[in-house]
């Protein structure tokens, strides 16, 4: 049996209008506002490079030139670091150009993460490729995306991200049900996958998360996948199908996700990463004791 091409690619669609996070997504792009100091979007592309990808394709929207600066090498500010003596911060301001191949392309129309994943397509070629979306963001020893392909590597079928969310939620999410795949719990055949279904009709609690693994052949079912929800091409209406064809796997990732789309998501993803810091954990913590001590309850 011929060896299974590698996944080498990913693509981030970037091209959302940000508008949980009006107004200061009016003129910032929502991938570029930090955690802590770090632009969220960084952290997407660091868990790329930390998987071995060496391609990332950015799908972006208008006005969003400032993330494809944010990865270019701005060789003035880094001079002027030197100059000051700044050289570890200097350092780290090339490191971010030096990540990985990045490709941008604009999707023209805001008609879907569906359309949005078709955009690569010329790019991506017939290979297999990652999608990672920017919203999500997962702190993980092993790369979230690592994870799910050495699954598709294992078992040559396209793949998704699972987390298991309280059944009450379900219907904010996409959610896939299937059976367990011979003895490795975490492994889902997929049975059945759909896009925020009506509060009490999800077929499980099994949320699809914004990590995936694909074969080439998606592009072509997202060519024939008619605009479903707001006039959108749904990726989750794609992935039913391929379900459906070729098999679709889910796969209950290792590591802790916060939705960095959501107001309350951001705000606790802040709060996780920063005290990861050594320099900022104990006055941070000392700061959120008093602040509870000081709550009166209500």
């Amino acid at each position: 049996m011929p060896a299974r091409p590698k996944v080498t690619k990913v693509v981030i669609p970037a091209a959302g209008l940000g508008t949980r996070f009006l107004p200061a997504t009016k003129a910032v792009p929502k991938e570029l506002l930090p955690i802590v100091d770090v632009p969220t979007i960084q952290y997407i592309v660091e868990e790329a490079t930390r998987a071995k990808i060496a391609d990332i394709i950015l799908i972006n929207g208008r006005n969003k030139g400032a993330i494809e600066d944010h990865f270019d090498i701005s060789f003035e500010l880094e001079t002027t670091l030197e100059q000051r003596g700044k050289t570890e911060l200097g350092k780290q301001l090339r490191a971010i150009s030096d990540h990985a191949r990045i490709v941008s392309l604009r999707q023209k129309s805001p008609l879907g993460l569906g359309h949005a994943v078709l955009c690569a397509a010329s790019v991506v070629g017939d290979q297999p490729f990652g999608v990672i979306l920017g919203d999500d963001l997962i702190d993980s020893e092993v790369p979230a995306i690592a994870q799910l392909i050495e699954v598709y590597e294992r078992h040559g079928k396209g793949v998704v991200a699972l987390m298991d969310v309280d059944p009450a939620d379900a219907h904010l999410y996409g959610i896939a049900a299937g059976r367990v795949l011979g003895d490795d719990e975490r492994t889902l055949q997929v049975t059945q996958i759909v896009e925020k279904p009506a509060p009490g009709s999800a077929p499980s609690n099994h949320a699809v998360i914004g990590r995936y693994v694909l074969p080439p052949s998606i592009f072509e079912i997202l060519r024939n996948t008619p605009p479903g929800v707001n006039g959108e091409i749904q990726l989750t209406d794609a992935l039913a199908v391929l379900a459906r064809t070729e098999g679709l796997l889910g796969y209950r990732f290792r590591g802790e996700r916060y939705d960095a789309g959501d107001r309350l998501g951001y705000l606790k993803a802040n709060l996780a990463y920063a005290l990861k810091r050594p320099e900022l954990r104990e006055p941070l913590l000392a700061y959120i004791r008093q602040v509870v001590k000081d709550t009166p309850e209500k």
